[in-house]
């Protein structure tokens, strides 16, 4: 039977025409890190790329991404796997000059409408949230953390000014019982927040920044991002392109800081010190604001509504040691409470 190429990818990814417009002309082998429903790679791809390495580690997404190769064969390599592993992946893939990288962070459209998930709100499912279907669940977290570390997730990773009210009422019902349904954690948090500020303001739903901060906190997705930038400067050649499509602040606040830092010359020296070689920058910002969405993107898809677009032009190597954000980690150790 034969598939019709439509059909199997509805799903038009945020920013994807100003990307495409702003690292134009796309030339050799570019990394896709957040391949979702293919619509990064299909455009990289359409637009001149020789060769696409699509990575995500969703399986569910690997699966489905199998049809894309019915289109453009060889020209397609996907790959189950992590930020962290992404100069590993290369290698793996025999590519050693490496065109461009794409981040697409955060959650995907097709992971928020699947309830069994748990990522939203918006539909009951079952409290999970893993991308990679291992480890240790929101669930998990909601039934084991203490009330310190459920309070430091919530206000670090979704910065809720909430935080420490919602996790002293997720202590005090999973007394009674487990916690294990997103219906049941957003009307705990709803709970909390109706009671604490005024319900006259026009805002988004009072769960949106605990779930945030959960699924960052179960993916380990800050530390995974931090760790894909830094691999994307070692494998990125000379004129290549680091792209990164973000969400929320904590995302974009991180990669800013690491573009500004890797576009700074630092001599690190103390006159002290015996001389030590100086840092020279890896990349340049390819423009100094932001790139957002316009109101037609927004009105066709109002999750585009907060995506900020950021590019970086790889320089020639350099020695770059800037530290570019020093981020706190909140870190839950639950292996030996989940029984």
């Amino acid at each position: 039977m034969t598939v019709a190429k439509d059909d199997l990818f509805l799903h038009q990814p945020v920013l994807i025409r100003s990307l495409i417009d702003k690292i134009s002309p796309v030339r050799g082998t570019w990394v896709d890190c957040t391949f979702g429903a293919g619509g990064y790679s299909e455009a990289l791809l359409a637009a001149g790329a020789n060769k696409v390495i699509a990575v995500d580690r969703d399986p569910h997404v690997i699966v489905e991404a199998a049809k894309l190769q019915k289109f453009y064969g060889t020209r397609l390599e996907l790959t189950e796997a992590k930020f962290s592993s992404l100069q590993k992946v290369v290698i793996e893939h025999g590519s050693d000059k490496i065109a461009g990288v794409v981040f697409d962070i955060g959650v995907s459209s097709m992971q928020i409408d699947q309830a069994k998930r748990g990522f939203s709100f918006q539909n009951d499912g079952p409290l999970d949230m893993r991308m990679s279907q291992e480890g240790i669940s929101a669930s998990d977290i909601v039934n084991n953390a203490s009330e310190e570390e459920l309070a430091d997730i919530i206000y670090y990773y979704g910065e809720e000014r909430f935080a420490r009210g919602i996790a002293r009422a997720i202590l005090i019902k999973r007394m009674l019982k487990p916690i294990t349904t997103t219906s049941q954690l957003a009307d705990i948090v709803k709970n909390v927040i109706k009671k604490s500020r005024s319900r006259n303001k026009k805002e988004v739903n009072p769960a949106t920044r605990t779930f945030q901060a959960l699924r960052i906190a179960v993916n380990n997705e800050l530390e995974e991002l931090n760790l894909g930038l830094i691999a994307a400067e070692k494998i990125l050649e000379e004129g290549a392109k680091l792209a990164v499509v973000s969400f929320h602040s904590l995302e974009d606040r991180l990669v800013k800081h690491f573009i500004k830092s890797r576009s700074k010359i630092s001599s690190g020296q103390s006159r002290y010190l015996p001389d030590q070689e100086s840092n020279s920058p890896t990349f340049r910002e390819l423009f100094s604001k932001v790139v957002k969405p316009d109101s037609e993107e927004i009105y066709h898809n109002p999750r585009a509504r907060s995506a900020k677009l950021r590019i970086a032009i790889k320089l020639a190597s350099g020695t770059n040691r800037n530290k570019f954000m020093e981020i706190k980690f909140p870190k839950v150790n639950l292996s030996m409470r989940i029984e």
